[in-house]
Formats: structure tokens, C-alpha cells, sequence
């Protein structure tokens, strides 16, 4: 087997965000020689930990060396620590901004309920058990960059406004990545939009269907976003792939996390949808990947985190920036084995069952993942 090296970029971040990172770190290491591969690690600093160190949310010599790795790998940003700092000072200024010069247009949150954890969901175990579905958020887009926005006071009263642009382009781009990756999940893509009502879904819904005839072996299907809220949570086996503008997937990403029983056990991805510089192919994505859970600074330092959303998130750098679909798989297997074994972080923990450390976890997992890849 002809041995491939890769270049990541660790940004451990703030609060647990080191720790969870660490745990993904170890398992790349462990399985690079089984997996035919080689990890170059460097690191840097962002956040509220690069406020601390250099009086910034991250340098510009640090994106530099985010724009040079063939992937970047993400704890977490923020806390109460830095609470009192201006917008433009605070430790998410330095995700946003490294977002923006990377040109990560499509963030990709997959929510997988493990078989052993449907008990854990608030929903019926027979409502989340079998669910398996990535939502695609447009990240560009949309209000949260609209202009005009903004408030204003006069003698009638106060005034707000937010605007809701879209550029065919930018719906044209995330929606073939929709249906690009779902050519290796069911093959079914939900365009997920209000266009009965507004006219940037009604221009979403027509470039969507426009799209979808390169496609024609993938099923597609829309859905408007107050009754998908609804399905989602009565019916989340209906949905593979949903892709959808920035509002609304931020909305639903965080509604559909529910179904897995706990933030800690899930990933995300970024993408700018061109290749990393030394993958050599055109199929490979270049991407920023980090669990979803956020910082959590009142268990910082305790290894009590739940490393599972990191190690995900690694395995998901694999699959999509390294092109290393059997590694991802063991690694998956691996997380769902450990679960099985009744191996539990405290957040998934439930009445009688014994937490483990954040090392004990992932320890377990990473020797599974080799069993996997030997097999």
C-alpha cells in the first residue's frame, strides 16, 4: 500500500475544545500506518486562548497556515471569560473571519442515531431508531449578511430591517454539493425552503430543480420549512440529505441534534468545495471540521467530554478531504461498538450506568477502529 501524507492544522480553542481534540488527534495517529497513512499535526491558537496569547481572536500568520493545510481540525471558541469584548474582539470573530478566508461556503452536520443510544433521544426510541441524515446549511448567504441591517428609532417608534439576498450561484453551488454527496449516502436530496411566501426560496426552488437534472439516479423532493420542522421530529427516517439557505439550516441543524440524545456525539463539516492543494483528485473537499457541541467551559479540565463529536468530526475529514472511505467506516463502526460494549461519557450516561473519562472513551474506540481496519 503506497503511503499518502496529509497536513492538518489542529485548533484547539477554548474550554474542552483542547481535550476533545487531543482524543482526535491520538486516533489519527493510531490508525494513519493500518489506514496507509501519514498525519503532518501543527497547531495554533484561536479564540479566547488567542486573546489570552497574542491580544487577538487569531493572527493572520495562523490563517495563513490554515489556507496551507490540506484540512483544519477545530475544538471549540468562547466562554464567559471573554463575554465583555466588543463583536469584532470576541473569541468568534476569529471562527467567523477564519470561515471568510477559507471561502467555507457549506456546512454539513450529520445526525446518526446509534442503535444503543435511541433510548437517550427525548423523542420515542421507535421514532429516532434507524435515523440517518445530513443537513446541508448554506453559510454565506442570506439575512445574517443581507444588506440593509439594521434598527432605528424615530418619532413613530423603533424600526428594524434585515435583508434576505440570494445569488443563483450561491444556491447553484450548495445544492450540487447536496446531491453530490448524496450519491454516496441513499441517494435522496429535500430542498427545504418557504417559497410559498418568499421570493428567495422561489429562486432557491427553481435553481434546485434546474440542478437536479444532472442527477437523475438521485430522488429529490421539497419540503417547506414549517411542516419539514414538523416531519423532522416525527418522521426524521423520511430525510437523507436536506439542504437548505443559512436561516433555516441553522435553525433545523440544531433541531434535528435532538434526535441523537446528545451534542457530544455530534460532528461537523465546512467546505469551500475545492480540493485540498495535495490531494490529487478532484473528488476530495477541502474543509474545516469540529464537533458541534460548543466550548462548555464549566466541565473544561475535568475529562469528563464527550469525545465522540470530535473523533466523528476527524472521521469526517477522512471521508470527504482525504478521500479515506474505509478509515471513516472503521472509525464509525468503532463509535457504535464502543456504545454497544456500554461504554458512556457522563452527557450519555443514564440511571445505573457507569461514566467513563474522556481518555477511557476514546482509548476504546481507537482500539476498535484498529480491529476494524485489520479485519
Amino acid at each position: 500500500m503506497t503511503e499518502r501524507s496529509f497536513r492538518i492544522l489542529l485548533l484547539g480553542g477554548d474550554g474542552v475544545g483542547p481535550e476533545v481534540l487531543n482524543e482526535a488527534k491520538a486516533l489519527l495517529e493510531t490508525i494513519g500506518e493500518p489506514a496507509g497513512a501519514r498525519f503532518a499535526f501543527s497547531e495554533a491558537l484561536i479564540g479566547g486562548a488567542a486573546i489570552d496569547a497574542h491580544g487577538v481572536p487569531m493572527r493572520d500568520e495562523d490563517v495563513e497556515a490554515a489556507l496551507n493545510a490540506d484540512a483544519v481540525l477545530l475544538g471549540a471558541v468562547g466562554g464567559p471569560k471573554w463575554d465583555h469584548l466588543g463583536k469584532t474582539e470576541r473569541p468568534e470573530a476569529g471562527l467567523l473571519g477564519l470561515r471568510k478566508a477559507l471561502g467555507l461556503f457549506a456546512n454539513l452536520r450529520p445526525v446518526k442515531v446509534f442503535d444503543a443510544l435511541a433510548n437517550n433521544s427525548p423523542l420515542k426510541a421507535g421514532v429516532v431508531r434507524g435515523s440517518d441524515l445530513m443537513v446541508v446549511r448554506e453559510l454565506t448567504g442570506g439575512l445574517y449578511f443581507g444588506q440593509p441591517s439594521a434598527r432605528t428609532t424615530d418619532e413613530s417608534g423603533r424600526h428594524a430591517v434585515d435583508t434576505l439576498p440570494y445569488h443563483e450561484s450561491e444556491v447553484e453551488r450548495i445544492v450540487d454539493l447536496a446531491f453530490r454527496l448524496a450519491g454516496s449516502r441513499r441517494k435522496k436530496v429535500t430542498s427545504v425552503d418557504k417559497a410559498n411566501v418568499l421570493n428567495t426560496s422561489q429562486l432557491w426552488r427553481e435553481v434546485a430543480i434546474e440542478v437536479s437534472r444532472k442527477y437523475p439516479d438521485i430522488t429529490f423532493d421539497h419540503a417547506l420549512v414549517d411542516s419539514c420542522a414538523m416531519r423532522l421530529i416525527s418522521r426524521p427516517r423520511d430525510f437523507d440529505v436536506m439542504v437548505m439557505e443559512n436561516l433555516f439550516g441553522d435553525i433545523l441543524s440544531d433541531e434535528a441534534a435532538v434526535l441523537a440524545g446528545s451534542l457530544g456525539m455530534l460532528p461537523s463539516a465546512s467546505l469551500n468545495g475545492r480540493p485540498p492543494r495535495r490531494s490529487g483528485t478532484t473528488a476530495a473537499l477541502f474543509g474545516m471540521y469540529e464537533p458541534v457541541h460548543g466550548s462548555a467551559p464549566d466541565i473544561a479540565g475535568q475529562s469528563i467530554a464527550n469525545p465522540i463529536g470530535a473523533i466523528l468530526s476527524a472521521s469526517m475529514m477522512l471521508r470527504f478531504s482525504f478521500e479515506m472511505g474505509e478509515a471513516a467506516d472503521a472509525i464509525e463502526a468503532a463509535v457504535g461498538q464502543a456504545l454497544e460494549e456500554g461504554m458512556r461519557t457522563v452527557d450519555i450516561a443514564t440511571s445505573g450506568e457507569v461514566p467513563v473519562s474522556t481518555s477511557q472513551m476514546s482509548s476504546r474506540i481507537r482500539t476498535l477502529a484498529v480491529a476494524q481496519l485489520s479485519a
